[in-house]
């Protein structure tokens, strides 16, 4: 098929935004191209809040035939976290007919070079951006986002993050020049002369697998890492999330084609129910490289059995918040309650342990004892949840059964300070919503210990009792370094304390946030600015956005010959 995308074109289209997102890796300043408020949709051919809506509805029940090579069958069966059934079927692929065809379309791929690569890269990125209410809908349908939240962190939150492992994997691929003339001195005889040329190759295929909870934000930096890299990239959504990726890869084989490239260097992977095929092609000799969001065990598995591929994990991480001091009680107490109600705490970054002297912490409202901080954090979600529309808002629904159990389980292990409570959603009388439950627990006794030393992912936070703020940072270090952290966050107004908890965190490599009381939260991050996790503590091996991220994803193969 003819192209109907030129390089020139998508040079001329995409460069800009490009180049500026380059700057803004540089610069870490803040810099995004994707509007987050749903009303920016609607003009320039972007769908508005009802035609994405109706994209999104017309989906429901269809095939969403892909046109990939070695379909087999097809599967599907996702069922919403808000009680309804998507009834959508995807491909199956027969792997050894797939892998194949993924392969051919690499070398041309390999050839055009890193900025063609880069510019196709936009191009789908940006016509995932028009359909940013469509994806928003899907999103929250497979992972149970509230509609807001699946917009702009399933959408522009996503695409950012996208863009940005295009910049870094654009910047490493030029670091090195395509040709070279070397030219060796010899004294009284002729120099040496050779001209050299450099060739960034791919890997392989990558592999991404998929979350369940945020498919296109965790998704995008793995895929578009690689596919700029030169690589052919395989998605293996999680099964109850399915559609955001499936989509994704439609997008991606569409514009490679109009492109004039192979559209099988994106392909979907969708899997029977119960079939695992993760296992299976993590370990496949042309799955080179490896990108996985989720538990820490199969995380574990993949570092230790993916020999033949370059593994990049983030997987589960024990994340803390000292409480040592204090001068806005009020405002650190809104932005605890809101980090913890977010999502229903079901981020890789939400807080669970809040480490708390059992004497109390200073205050400007005078000094509050542990019992009294940890009532008033409770009364501080109550009040930020009372409303039953604003808790639904911002809690979504619970992803699935076994974050549900976790949270009836948890009242059991200590005194509770803040009671869950059930939530009706009136639109989805299906979905199952809870609010977060507060439990204090005594730092010093191993039973609690058990409990706070281990990742409780979904809306539990223990309120932890130490003797001391010195206890609370070497509780903090050990915490880092054997169960991992993806966020750590501090409350002090005491300078000794700040430079001990900021030196733990230089020490264990896990990404600190100071004093926040305002509208910026310990789970969340910017792209271009902050980096998501650090790749230097057991919850992750990579960070999101870093040059390492990219870096190893291609090799330069260098050919020389006498000038």
């Amino acid at each position: 098929m003819a192209a109907e995308l030129t390089t020139h074109e998508l040079i001329a289209r995409h460069r800009p935004t490009l180049d500026q997102a380059l700057e803004a890796i540089r610069t870490r300043a803040y810099w995004s191209p994707h509007p987050e408020h749903p009303k920016a949709y609607g003009d320039n051919g972007s769908l508005d809040a009802a035609a994405g809506k109706a994209a999104f509805d017309a989906l429901l029940g269809t095939r969403l035939d892909l046109g990939q090579p070695g379909t087999d069958d097809w599967v599907g069966g996702e069922v919403s976290p808000y009680g309804t059934e998507l009834e959508v079927s995807y491909p199956h692929a027969d792997i050894d007919v797939l892998l194949p065809a993924m392969k051919a379309g690499q070398r041309a791929w390999r050839d055009a070079g890193a900025e063609a690569r880069a510019v196709v890269c936009l191009e789908i990125l940006k016509r995932i951006s028009d359909r940013t209410h469509e994806f928003a809908h899907a999103v929250m349908h497979t992972s149970g986002q509230a509609f807001l939240m699946a917009f702009q962190a399933g959408g522009p939150h996503a695409q950012d993050r996208g863009l940005e492992a295009v910049a870094y994997a654009y910047a490493e691929q030029v670091r090195t020049p395509d040709t070279a003339e070397w030219t060796k001195p010899q004294g009284k005889r002729d120099p040496l002369a050779l001209t050299k040329q450099f060739t960034p190759v791919p890997r392989g295929i990558a592999l991404v697998i998929g979350c369940n909870t945020f498919p296109t934000w965790n998704g995008y930096p793995g895929l578009f890492a690689s596919l700029a890299t030169g690589n052919a990239v395989l998605v293996k959504p999680h099964p109850r999330a399915v559609l955001p990726l499936a989509l994704t890869v439609q997008v991606a084989r569409e514009v490679l084609t109009e492109a004039g490239f192979d559209p099988d260097l994106v392909a979907l992977a969708a899997e029977r129910p119960g079939e695992g095929i993760a296992k299976t092609l993590a370990t496949r000799p042309e799955i080179r490289i490896i990108d996985y969001t989720g538990s820490t065990a199969f995380g574990d598995w993949l570092e230790a059995n993916a020999r033949q591929a370059q593994v990049y994990t983030e997987k589960a991480g024990v994340n803390t918040v000292i409480v040592e001091s204090t001068d806005d009680y009020k405002g650190m107490l809104a932005n605890l309650a809101f980090s913890l109600s977010l999502y229903s705490g079901q981020m890789c970054t939400t807080p669970q342990n809040l480490l708390i002297p059992r004497d109390g912490i200073r205050t400007d409202a005078g000094p509050k004892s542990f019992d009294e901080v940890a009532a008033d954090l409770a009364k501080a979600v109550d009040g930020l949840l009372g409303d039953d529309a604003r808790a639904n808002a911002l809690l979504g629904a619970i992803v699935n059964p076994d974050v549900k159990a976790r949270l009836e389980a948890a009242a059991s292990l200590g005194e509770v300070a803040l009671a869950s409570r059930e939530v009706t959603n009136p639109d989805f009388p299906g979905a199952v919503v809870r609010t977060p439950v507060i439990v204090k627990l005594d730092g010093t006794k191993p039973d609690a210990e058990a409990a706070y030393m281990s990742e409780c992912f979904g809306p539990v936070s223990f309120a932890v009792a130490v003797d001391s703020a010195a206890d609370a940072v070497e509780l903090l270090g050990r915490t880092v370094r054997e169960k991992g952290a993806m966020t750590v966050g501090a409350y002090t107004t005491d300078e000794e304390v700040e430079q001990a908890v900021r030196e733990v965190c230089l020490e264990e490599a896990a990404q600190l946030s100071l004093n926040l009381t305002g509208g910026v939260y310990v789970n969340q991050t910017a792209a271009f600015s902050d980096f998501h996790g650090s790749g230097g503590n057991p919850a992750a091996n990579a960070a999101l956005c870093d040059g390492a991220f990219v870096a190893n994803r291609f090799r330069v193969v260098e050919v020389r010959r006498e000038a």
